[in-house]
C-alpha cells in the first residue's frame, strides 16, 4: 500500500497510494481520457494516486463546511437584508463579503463530485469554472476585509459625521467586484496565465507551477494584488483605529483631570464602557482569520513558482484549500454576531439559537451624551489654550 518515491526529494519517502485490482500502483491522473491528460501537470504525474477513502474524508470534511457556510451566510443575508434597522452603508460591506462567502460554497457541490468520481467531473471547462470561483470569491473576500477595515475606522474615529452613506457604500462594493475581476478573467480566456487541477487534481486553481518568467510574474502580480495590497490596507486601517482609541481615552483622562472629577466616562454604563473592546477583539479576530486563510495558500503558490517544488506534495496543496474553505464558514459568524442589533434579530427571530442581547436603547442614548461631553471637554480645552 506504499510507494518508494525518490523523484520528489533526496530521501525516499513512504506514500499512501491507490492500486488496482492487480496490485499495479496507480498514478494520479490513471482515470483521465487520453486526450484529456493534457490537464495533469507534468509536476503531478510522478506522484501516486490517493487512495479512495482519503477522497471520502476530504468529501466529508467539505460536506460539513458546505452546509455550516449555506446555514451561516444564508442568515446573514436573511437577517441584514429584510431588517430596516440594519439596512445603512456599513452593514451592506457584511453582506456583500458574504455573498463572496456563498460563492466559495459553490465550488463544494462540484468538490464532492469530483471526490466520489476521483478525478475532475466536466474536465477542462469543469477545471475553470471550479477555479473562477475560488478566484473571484477568494480576492473578493480579501478586498472586502480591507474595505471593512477602512469603514470601521472611519465610523470609529468620526462618529458624528464619519459614516459613509448607502450611495457611498455601494461604490466601495461595485470597486471590490471590479478588483476580483482581472485575476479571474485573465487566466480563465487564457490571456495571461492559465487554470489547472492541483492537489488530487480533484480541485483547480491558478498555474504556479510552470517553470518559466511568465508564470513567476503572474504569480507575483496575483500575490500582491489579492494578498499583499488587502493585507497592508487590514494593517493600517485597525492600527489606526487602535490608535485613535488609546488616544481618545488619554485626552478623556487628561481632560477629567483639569476638571478636577474623576473620569468623563463615569456615566457610562457597563455595555457601553465594554463596546470599544468588542469592536478591538473583532478587529484582531478579522486579521487573524485572514492570515490563517491566505497565508498557506500563498506561501504554497510562492513556493510553487520560486522555491523548490519538490517539497509540493499532492496533500500539502489540498491543506491551504481547507483552510480557506474554513475561513469562509467562520467569516459570518465572526462580523456579524459581534453586531449587537444583529444578536437582537436573532434573538427574536431565531429564539432556539439561544442568543441573548439587551435592549440598546439606553446605551444610545448614553453614547450621544458621551459625544456631548467630549465635545464641551474639546472646547474648553480649547479655551485653556486661547
Amino acid at each position: 500500500m506504499f510507494l518508494v518515491n525518490e523523484s520528489i526529494s533526496e530521501g525516499a519517502m513512504l506514500l499512501p497510494m491507490a492500486r488496482t485490482a492487480g496490485e499495479m500502483p496507480k498514478l494520479l491522473g490513471w482515470n483521465l481520457p487520453p486526450e484529456e491528460q493534457y490537464l495533469v501537470h507534468d509536476h503531478w504525474k510522478g506522484f501516486p494516486a490517493p487512495p479512495y477513502y482519503m477522497h471520502l474524508m476530504l468529501a466529508m470534511i467539505y460536506f460539513v463546511l458546505m452546509n455550516t457556510s449555506l446555514i451561516g451566510n444564508g442568515i446573514v443575508l436573511w437577517i441584514f437584508g429584510t431588517s430596516k434597522s440594519l439596512r445603512n452603508g456599513s452593514n451592506m460591506f457584511i453582506i456583500n463579503l458574504a455573498i463572496f462567502d456563498l460563492l466559495m460554497m459553490c465550488e463544494m457541490p462540484m468538490f464532492l463530485v469530483n471526490s466520489f468520481s476521483e478525478r475532475l467531473v466536466g474536465y477542462g471547462l469543469g477545471c475553470s469554472v471550479y477555479a473562477a470561483l475560488g478566484s473571484m470569491s477568494g480576492i473578493g473576500g480579501a478586498i472586502s476585509n480591507a474595505v471593512i477595515a477602512f469603514d470601521r475606522y472611519r465610523t470609529i474615529s468620526n462618529p458624528l459625521d464619519g459614516r459613509l452613506s448607502r450611495v457611498q457604500a455601494a461604490l466601495l462594493i461595485c470597486l471590490t467586484w471590479l478588483w476580483t475581476m482581472p485575476f479571474t478573467l485573465l487566466p480563465l480566456f487564457e490571456i495571461w496565465g492559465r487554470y489547472i487541477p492541483e492537489g488530487y487534481l480533484t480541485t483547480c486553481s491558478f498555474d504556479y507551477l510552470t517553470d518559466d518568467q511568465d508564470t513567476r510574474v503572474f504569480v507575483g502580480c496575483i500575490f500582491t494584488w489579492a494578498y499583499a495590497i488587502p493585507m497592508v490596507f487590514i494593517c493600517y486601517f485597525y492600527a489606526r483605529l487602535f490608535g485613535h482609541v488609546r488616544q481618545h481615552e488619554l485626552m478623556l483622562k487628561n481632560q477629567a483631570r483639569k476638571m478636577n472629577v474623576e473620569s468623563l466616562t463615569a456615566n457610562r454604563n457597563e455595555k457601553s464602557q465594554a463596546v470599544e473592546m468588542r469592536i478591538a477583539k473583532a478587529a484582531f479576530t478579522i486579521f487573524f482569520l485572514f492570515v490563517c486563510a491566505w497565508t498557506p495558500y500563498a506561501i504554497v503558490t510562492m513556493i510553487g513558482a520560486f522555491g523548490d517544488r519538490t517539497m509540493l506534495t499532492p496533500f500539502v496543496t489540498m491543506v491551504p484549500a481547507v483552510c480557506c474553505k474554513i475561513v469562509s464558514c467562520l467569516d459570518p459568524w465572526v462580523y456579524a454576531i459581534s453586531h449587537p442589533k444583529y444578536r437582537q434579530e436573532l434573538e427574536r427571530r431565531l429564539p432556539w439559537m439561544g442568543i441573548k442581547e439587551a435592549d440598546d436603547s439606553a446605551s444610545t442614548t448614553e453614547s450621544k451624551a458621551t459625544v456631548v461631553v467630549d465635545q464641551a471637554a474639546g472646547n474648553g480645552g480649547d479655551n485653556v489654550a486661547n
